[in-house]
């Protein structure tokens, strides 16, 4: 496989989650409830698409995992032979230099008085932008949502951001500790269990279902054994096909019939497990180099090539926007052209921070960080830059 080629079914994963994550915020800022869309469809039917972003996170994370530790086995070989230097070195070059960017965003906003860039005390108990900022840069941003609400609106999506960056801490020190294959599927399959008995024991606190390390670890997990799998498992031809279909089918049907808050018990490990099956059949060497099928899964796939600048800034969009046109004052069809406004200024702004700083400094900070770690050239693996993200999270280098 040649070094700029990509999964095109990867980035249609990723792609499909951040409009999902996208949607649901807006729908929350401005319910679409009276819009022509909503008089068509039905309300019910709008409102089942809009309501379970969360899902499209738990999505996220799923191939998060699945690419770091594909990356990581084809650059070193295997994990136990991983460099950890190395390896927190390529996360700091794809995580920090957009996180900070973000953080001086907000703060500089909330600095000049804009009300929504402010901390607000959704608990009743205020909490400084110090604190926030502590939060954000140590990874815990989680564990203060759960304890104060979202005390600070568009840096609450850095609790997906917390999760994935506590779990990669551990990442290089399990491979160099268990080292072989085995051990470490025996041990993310432990983090799998763990995770719908961590939701059951928190269900009716959101904070404890949603945002807690141990109620989305799982979902990495599966990503990560799903990669060690992916060389032993071939889910090609008709009858892959069909299977990957029907469970996609699952998937969305399990997306539109309830709302998380009923179902995430074992509906994020059922969603989860659905996204290791198609991630298990992605094609990434024929489905790089074949043409869209379609301009709208050419446009979803262009969506998921932005998606970690998508989820970290798109909520500055909706804040500007909020406060530009309050909710209050917007009715009917206006939100609809809002939403269009949102998806198109928010993907420009991605291009933007994605082209002009985040690779430029990904680019500088790795061959500062991690110098000496190429993937091999004998190994077909696609270039690592290439498959930077999401989620709502980095999830490769």
């Amino acid at each position: 496989m040649s070094v700029g080629l990509r999964s095109k079914r990867i980035d249609l994963i990723r792609g499909l989650s951040i409009v999902l994550v996208l949607l649901h915020h807006f729908n929350i800022a401005y319910r679409l409830n009276d819009t022509t869309l909503a008089n068509v469809i039905g309300w019910e039917a709008v409102r089942a698409v809009a309501r379970n972003g969360n899902y499209g996170v738990t999505m996220f994370f799923v191939v998060s995992g699945f690419l770091i530790t594909l990356n990581a086995e084809r650059r070193w070989g295997s994990l136990g032979n991983i460099d950890a230097r190395a390896f927190y070195g390529l996360r700091v070059a794809r995580i920090v230099p957009c996180l900070l960017l973000l953080l001086a965003v907000v703060n500089l906003l909330a600095f000049c008085g804009v009300s929504i860039f402010q901390n607000h005390a959704a608990a009743g108990t205020p909490v400084s932008l110090w604190q926030v900022n502590l939060a954000s840069l140590t990874y815990w941003m989680n564990v203060l949502i759960g304890t104060h609400g979202w005390v600070n609106y568009p840096l609450g999506v850095l609790w997906s951001l917390s999760v994935e960056a506590v779990f990669y801490l551990s990442f290089p020190i399990l491979c160099l500790v268990l080292r072989r294959e085995s051990r470490l599927l025996a041990f993310w399959s432990a983090i799998i269990l763990i995770g719908p008995l961590y939701r059951l024991a928190h269900q009716g606190d959101e904070g404890g279902f949603l945002y807690a390390y141990f109620a989305s670890f799982d979902g990495i997990a599966i990503g990560c054994c799903a990669a060690l799998l992916a060389k032993r498992i071939s889910l090609r031809g008709r009858l892959a096909l069909a299977m990957q279909g029907i469970v996609a089918a699952g998937m969305a049907c399990l997306y539109l019939s309830w709302p998380i808050a009923r179902s995430n018990v074992l509906g994020v490990t059922a969603m989860a497990l659905g996204t290791a099956v198609l991630l298990l059949g992605a094609d990434a060497r024929g489905g790089a180099s074949r043409p869209d099928r379609s301009r709208f899964s050419a446009l979803i796939g262009w969506f998921g090539k932005r998606s970690y600048e998508l989820y970290l800034f798109h909520l500055i969009v909706l804040g500007g926007l909020r406060t530009v046109f309050p909710p209050r004052l917007v009715t009917g069809d206006e939100k609809l052209l809002l939403l269009v406004a949102f998806f198109a200024f928010s993907a420009a702004l991605s291009v933007v921070i994605a082209h002009w700083y985040a690779e430029p400094l990904n680019r500088i900070v790795r061959r500062r960080l991690a110098p000496t770690t190429p993937i091999p050239a004998s190994i077909p693996a696609p270039a690592p830059e290439t498959y930077s993200s999401t989620y709502h999270a980095a999830d490769a280098e």
